[in-house]
Order: C-alpha cells, then structure tokens, then sequence
C-alpha cells in the first residue's frame, strides 16, 4: 500500500457529507434513531449480549457475572453431552476443520451420511437431506418444491426463513390468518384446481409458543389436493413419543400425511446444520436442482458427527422429555399465578412468552432480570406481530428444580419493579 493510500484509509468518514439520495442506509435512519434513543437511557443492548463463558446448558458467564440461562434453544440440553462432545472431538482429530467444498463436489464426508442415517431412522424416512443451517433448509427446499404457475399456502406468522424460501422461488404465494383451518381451507378454495400447492406449516410457533392445529390443517391440505410441509425446529426432541415433533404427537403419519419434514440441529440436537426428511419415493431428485444445498459449502465434519450422536441418543430421552414438560408447566403456571400475560393461556411448548405493554417496558424488565442473573430474549416487530413487545423464555431438561423457582422469584420482583404486575 502507498503512503498516500494508507493516509487516506485512516482518514475518518465524514457522513454528513454524504450525498442523502446515494445513502443507502437513509431508510434505517428512523431504526437507528430508536435504538440510539434506547440506550441513551442507560439500558444495555439487548441485542448484542455476549457470553464469555459458558458453563452448562443452563449457565453462563455474561459481563462477569454468572446467570442462569434461559433464553438459548437448547431444549434438550445435549450442547455439553459428553458423547456428542467426543464424537464431535473424534472427527475433528480425523478429518480437520472442514470440507472446503460444497456436498456435490468434494463436501461430503463419511459424517454427513451418518448424520443422514441417524435422521432417517429417528423419523423413519426413506430420504433425509442435511443443509448448512435451518434457515437454507427451508430457503432451499421451499423455493425449489413450488415452481411458476404453482402455489404456496402458508401461515402469516411463518418464521422468516419460510418466507425468505418464498422469495426465493418464482411460485405465487397466498397467506392464511395465524392458526385458522377456516382460513386455509377458505385461501384453498379459491385456488384453481389443477397447479400444484404446497402448504407450510410449524409444528410450534417461536414467538408466542404456541402449537398449530396441524390434524385439521393436513386434513383441508389433502381435500383441496395441495402437499404438506411442517416445520419442527421447535418441537423435535420433546413432542411425540419419540420426540419428532407435533406430527407424531398429533398421531398423523410422514407419507400418508405429511409430506416434508424441516428442521433444525440448532435446538435440540445441539449443534448447526438443517434438514429435511422425506418418505416421497422422488425425494432424492432434490440434491440435484436445490440451489441452497448445491452452491454452499457442507458443514464441518465434526458438527455434523456430534449431530448424528445427539440425535440417535434423542430417541431415548424419554426422561429429559419428562423433565422439560415438567419445567415448562411449572414456569408457566408460576408466572400466570402472579398475573402476567402469556403468549399461550395453557404451556403449549418449551417456549414461554411474556407479553409487556410497550419496548420502554419490555427493556426495563430485560434489564432488571439480567441485572439479577437471568437472560431471556426480548423481542419486538418484526420478528413479532406489529405493536407486540415480550420476553421470550426458552426452557432447558437441564433446568433444576431450584433454578426454576429461583426464575420465578426473579421474575416477580423485575415484574413488580416495572409494573408488569401488582
């Protein structure tokens, strides 16, 4: 670099004197204003915690201080098992640090496939599709199942990755009210007959927690001919006899009714990646035309091992599933016996939603109970339903007995001390 190249790279940036019209970061001006504004209060960043050092599932070490978890998706606590922790340092020593290509050309190792095997036999699919991460599972399989001409039926609080999947694809795209049969089956009945329709659905919505109605969504799917894909990211593991997902625990049936399963190794199993299984007999033909799978590179060989040990190991946690449900009741019970509002009137899932009247509320509760030792995630539109404000809280099978209680007398005095309740 010349010296008059490096001076002018070490010469700050004036933004005033940047032409408004060729700013492309004008339309966030108000965004920026409101966090500004925010912090000039005194409040921490909600979005920008940092973890220097994690204990356990349930524990970790943020500014120094030592708080409880419980704001993280690792439902089945499986982050510090200590097989998924071996296989994940086994292939490590094996195989490296990474694949350095994509799963069509030099990118699939012998984990891959193994990580396959163990989602094939953990949902008992004939087919199993391992992607990067979630968000490309759905953005793939999505935007390559529905084409131009066909249709995409979906709910309107669909996670952003289903309807990024949407953007991506060239299919028309219709929006049905949050959890209605009539609405479906009303969006449906418009449709003309003959195009192809794909319905996308999740088993458990992440914001409010609350569970879709899926017996009576597949039945409408199947009456107006269109195929049915469901979501599970946030109820593999803990619903269903074996943990699959509200599918299983709704007794319907992958192939006679249900026909893509998407989800997650970022939850339960632990871990990063996405997949997709299937029990459709041209499945296969995916890996060929998938845009998402085929132009990205493949997961590390050792995530995708400590994935395929978390996962054979989730088909016997019936006592980790026990526990969860256990914990999830007695937070949600707790809180609705001191008077907050939930996002769910029973505990319909690991994931318990405190609604606040405003962000201002919202800040100063997440504060007070970070303040005290205890992370949960705020959230606010877009990633909620516009105007609502609240504290997610995510569930572990790890979370004690004490823990629990010690969250529920926390949550009172921030409660309290903000006016959430009397």
């Amino acid at each position: 670099m010349t010296e008059a190249a490096a001076t002018a790279h070490a010469l700050p940036i004036d933004i005033d004197a940047i032409a408004p019209e060729r700013d492309l970061f004008s339309k966030f001006d108000g965004l920026i204003a409101e966090k500004q504004a925010l912090l000039d209060t005194g409040v921490r960043d909600p979005f920008s915690i940092v973890m220097d050092e994690v204990k356990s599932p349930t524990v970790a070490v943020i500014k120094g201080k030592e708080t409880i978890l419980l704001g993280t998706y690792n439902y089945m606590g499986m982050t510090f098992d200590a097989d998924v922790i071996q296989a994940g340092k086994d292939a490590l020593d094996q195989f490296g640090s990474g694949t350095n290509g994509s799963r069509m050309l030099n990118g699939t190792f012998r984990d891959h496939i193994d990580a396959e095997e163990a989602l094939k036999e953990f949902y008992d699919a004939s087919s199993a599709m391992v992607f990067s991460t979630g968000y490309q599972a759905n953005l793939g399989i999505i935007s390559t199942l529905a084409a131009k001409g066909e249709y995409i039926i979906l709910d309107a609080d669909s996670h952003a990755s289903i309807y990024d999947g949407c953007a991506l694809g060239n299919a028309e795209i219709v929006r049905f009210r949050h959890n209605s049969v009539e609405d479906l089956d009303k969006r449906l009945g418009r449709l003309p007959p003959e195009p192809g329709k794909l319905v996308v659905l999740e088993g458990v919505y992440s914001m409010l927690g609350d569970i879709a109605p899926l017996k009576e969504m597949v039945a409408v799917a199947h009456k107006h001919g269109a195929m049915v894909l469901v979501d599970e990211a946030h109820s593999m593991g803990f619903f269903g006899p074996h943990g699959r997902g509200v599918y299983e625990e709704l007794d319907l049936d992958l192939g006679r009714d249900v026909d893509f399963i998407i989800g997650t190794f970022s939850k339960s199993v632990g871990t990063v990646g996405g997949f997709c299984v299937s029990n459709h007999p041209k499945f296969e033909a995916m890996r060929m035309v998938c845009r998402p799978y085929i132009f990205t590179a493949s997961l590390p060989p050792s995530v995708v091992a400590t994935a395929a040990t978390s996962i054979r190991k989730l088909m016997h946690a019936d006592a980790k599933r026990a526990q969860l449900w256990d914990n999830a009741k007695r937070l949600h019970n707790g809180l609705t016996e001191m008077g907050f509002k939930l996002g769910t009137e029973t505990p319909q899932s690991a994931i318990i939603a405190i609604i606040l009247e405003d962000q201002a509320q919202a800040v100063m509760m997440w504060q007070a109970l970070l303040d005290n030792g205890l992370y949960v995630n705020m959230a606010r539109p877009p990633a909620t339903p516009a105007g609502t404000f609240l504290l997610r809280c995510s569930l572990c099978a790890e979370h004690t007995t004490d823990q629990v209680t010690k969250i529920l007398g926390m949550f009172q005095a921030a409660g309290r001390a903000v006016g959430a309740i009397g």
